[in-house]
């Protein structure tokens, strides 16, 4: 596994340094890196899905594991250190660009690779991306579960409870699909270049039974996004009054105070 050491000589030989522009802060602690590579639970007949892979040190194991590894690079300059550093290894794919296709889908070619199998997203996720990235992923069927390092707060929203200031679309649309649990708290200095927060690891897998239909994530999302962008006021006023409000819901109650399956009950009584 790369150390510090050898990231730092990697992309001094190709004349390079982290460009905080991509959100290039390299993982370097090999104990938490191998941590989420085994909570990730994946084996030779894993398909994975990696963004944002720098200089390719959890790629490597990952496919050390025997997975076949598709991995998405913005950098230009990076995928062509990644390119020479994988030339011999064929359970590696590269894709150059983008990772999302707009905010609600992943990026075209990744989904032509993946070709409807299903896989598992294992990432030291570049910040600016996490949320629509793990939005995008709890809602595909044919994910097995997402193993991600993201900025902390990002994770206190995506384990947030009703009530709660943190409580809002990304919490209920990725918690609607999965479970998240936090596997452990990044300090600064376990990357390299240290970002100015600290960061947290996650485990996001799939519930046994969804909140709602892969097929109904626009609509759904559509719904809580109208309701959370009013969220200091009452349903009803966002809603209106004359309308029919399952029971137990209360129209003089604002959205964060609703746990998911009332949200869902609330928006099929139209």
């Amino acid at each position: 596994m790369q150390t510090l050491t050898d990231i730092r000589a990697m992309l001094a030989a190709h004349g390079m340094t982290p460009k905080h522009r991509y959100g290039q802060n390299f993982l370097t602690d090999q104990n938490l890196l191998r941590k989420l590579v085994d909570a990730s639970g994946i084996s030779p007949t894993s398909v994975v899905l990696e963004i944002g892979p720098g200089t390719g040190t959890m790629s490597e194991e990952i496919l050390l594991r025997g997975a076949e590894l598709i991995a998405i690079e913005l950098d230009r300059d990076m995928s062509a250190l990644l390119r020479e550093h994988f030339a011999r290894e064929p359970r590696f794919t590269l894709i150059e660009g983008d990772c999302l296709d707009g905010k609600r889908a992943l990026n075209a070619d990744a989904l032509k690779k993946l070709n409807g199998r299903a896989f598992t997203l294992v990432a030291n996720l570049p910040y600016q991306a996490a949320s629509p990235v793990m939005a995008n992923c709890a809602a595909m069927p044919q994910c097995l579960g997402q193993f991600v390092t993201i900025q902390r707060e990002v994770g206190d929203r995506l384990r947030a409870q009703a009530g709660s200031g943190e409580y809002g679309p990304l919490t209920i649309v990725v918690q609607a699909f999965a479970e998240v649990e936090q596997l452990a708290v990044l300090a600064p200095g376990c990357f390299w270049p240290p970002p100015e927060v600290t960061s947290a690891m996650l485990a996001i897998r799939p519930r046994a039974t969804a909140a709602i239909a892969h097929a109904e994530v626009d609509a759904f999302g559509a719904f809580i996004h109208t309701l959370f962008s009013k969220r200091r006021k009452q349903l009803g006023a966002i809603l209106g009054r004359n309308r029919a409000w399952p029971e137990g819901i209360d129209p003089n109650a604002r959205p964060e105070t609703l746990a998911i399956t009332d949200l869902v009950r609330l928006w099929r009584a139209g």
